[in-house]
């Protein structure tokens, strides 16, 4: 088949979906990957996929850009004429479906999150509920990736229950994010934060939180991996960033290709996310047996066993955050080694990437023959 994979920025084809992409290639599919261009353009096509660049609006609600962006799909569609369209983020999922259901072509959304316009509430999820319920009514089969996000849809009549699929996130590489040996007791304990630098992610509130564990613990040392210069509406800029460091309050590591080496060096992996999809950072420290501590919203509740594989502290609350720092602190270290170990061992059961994957040929196999 000719599979096509459309989303907001390559990179999350490639650090999110590339277990997928090889797959199908291995498979022998024809895959092209419709994006808006970045670095990660090369080592896609290095795999053996098409790349056609896709020019969209990535923040915000305009209804004349976004109407723009459906015309765009119907043409490259046309073009292209895919078996098939695989499609992750939210205008993606819309627009694109709206323009695969006018081709006649099968469509297979995933739900990888809901994003600011759901956060905010008001007029602007109206906004966004009224276009999932255009774009998703007649498509057979939506993804989502926990069940607080399917159960929200489906509680606001967003898609039916046969339509709502569930997958856990994206999956994980077991054998590349392998468990690593926790660091010693006798170095510093460090909490690692790997995210983009939004304000939705809990930036500020980790920012927060590391004045107040520090003011008790000044060994402790907070880091931050992550992207600078999102296009996204909460984006925290870089002069603020580097106040942050300045102040000796975090220390800033920028981005890295390759996450793991961080992870290994970190004694907890944080992330008090306002919301999410399935975490692909928590997944990811959790297979490399790291405990964690997150907010106890949507998303993350899926990847950590409370008070088991790691800690939940209350969203956009950094005094909840700090105290749950400072009740990891005080663990012995044996009972910290114990508690990363929970979480690989929840990874190998519930988010092993072949589940993904099996998920992902049983919906194509029923798209196909519906079709």
């Amino acid at each position: 088949m000719h599979i096509l994979m459309t989303v907001n920025a390559a990179w999350n084809i490639w650090n999110f979906r590339r277990p997928l992409l090889a797959a199908f290639l291995t498979e022998g599919h024809q895959v092209t990957v419709l994006a808006p261009p970045d670095d990660s353009v090369p080592d896609l096509e290095a795999l053996g996929c098409m790349f056609i660049p896709l020019e969209m609006s990535v923040k915000g609600l305009n209804p004349v850009e976004d109407f723009k962006l459906e015309r765009r799909y119907r043409r490259i569609l046309q073009a292209e004429q895919p078996d098939l369209v695989l499609s992750y983020t939210i205008k993606n999922n819309i627009f694109g479906a709206r323009a695969a259901q006018v081709m006649g072509i099968p469509f297979l959304p995933n739900v990888t999150g809901l994003g600011t316009a759901f956060l905010s509430g008001g007029p602007l999820r109206k906004i966004a509920e009224g276009l999932y319920r255009w774009a998703f009514g007649k498509l057979p089969i939506i993804f989502f990736q926990n069940e607080d996000d399917r159960a929200l849809f489906l509680h606001r009549r967003l898609v039916r229950a046969d339509q709502a699929w569930l997958l856990p996130g994206s999956g994980i590489d077991l054998t590349r994010f392998a468990a690593a040996e926790m660091p010693g007791s006798d170095l510093p304990p460090i909490f690692l934060m790997i995210a983009r630098l939004l304000r939705d992610k809990g930036v500020m509130e980790f920012v927060e939180a590391a004045r107040k564990v520090r003011a008790q613990h000044p060994e402790a040392r907070f880091q931050l991996l992550g992207a600078l210069g999102s296009e996204n509406r909460t984006a925290i800029n870089a002069t603020a960033v580097q106040a942050w460091v300045e102040e000796g309050t975090i220390e800033y590591l920028g981005t890295t290709p390759d996450v793991r080496l961080h992870i290994a060096a970190a004694t907890c992996v944080v992330l008090p996310s306002y919301r999410e999809g399935a975490p692909r950072t928590l997944i990811e420290a959790a297979a490399m047996a790291r405990p964690l501590i997150a907010t106890d919203v949507p998303g993350c509740r899926a990847v950590i066993d409370g008070d088991v594989s790691g800690y939940f502290c209350a969203p956009q609350d950094a005094d909840s955050l700090a105290e749950a720092m400072v009740r990891f602190l005080y663990l012995p270290h044996p009972a910290q080694v114990l508690m990363g170990r929970a979480g690989r061992a929840k990874m190998e059961r519930e988010f092993d990437e072949a589940i993904v994957l099996a998920a992902y040929q049983s919906a194509i196999m029923t798209l196909t023959k519906a079709n």
